[in-house]
């Protein structure tokens, strides 16, 4: 299990060595979220103006270096305008990518950080032509009427569950 709060330490660390410009008022502990399910990580700000960086707690168990780039990718959005994913995020991303290896991006998947996806599986489409599945969690317009919606290789969609 990895200490977040040193990690956090050590990302920080890393973007004032390449001059971005993170918040000196990022707080020392990393809240750690143990029933976040669809996302990694999340950076808040507070009413006093710092930011709180939340970790979800299975990332712990996670490779270090997956617990390392979901707290780039929260430091970078304490730089002055990079709240979104702008132009600006995505340049300092660039920077921490190249220089220290990581492969941040807007979103990352439970594959690429090496977890495992716990989120709940209520609907599935499956293509009838090459069996292609779409789990999904939410009743969406693909689940209600997968007859209007058509699989990347041509296939028909229907409702499995």
């Amino acid at each position: 299990m990895h200490d977040a709060d040193t990690l956090l330490a050590r990302v920080v660390a890393q973007a004032k060595a390449l001059g971005i410009p993170v918040s000196p008022h990022i707080l020392p502990q990393v809240r750690l979220n143990r029933r976040a399910v669809t996302r990694f990580g999340c950076c808040i700000r507070q009413a006093d103006g710092s930011y709180r960086i939340e970790l979800a707690q299975r990332l712990l168990e996670a490779p270090e270096e997956a617990c390392l780039q979901t707290l780039a990718h929260e430091v970078l959005h304490t730089c002055p305008g990079c709240r979104d994913h702008g132009v600006r995020w995505k340049a300092y991303a660039g920077q921490m990518n190249a220089a220290y290896g990581y492969t941040i991006s807007r979103t990352g998947t439970c594959d690429q950080l090496g977890v495992e996806d716990i989120r709940p599986i209520r609907h599935l489409v499956v293509c009838t032509k090459c069996g292609r599945q779409f789990p999904r969690a939410r009743r969406s317009p693909l689940v209600a009427h997968p007859e209007r919606y058509r699989c990347a290789c041509g296939g028909v969609l229907r409702l499995a569950y």
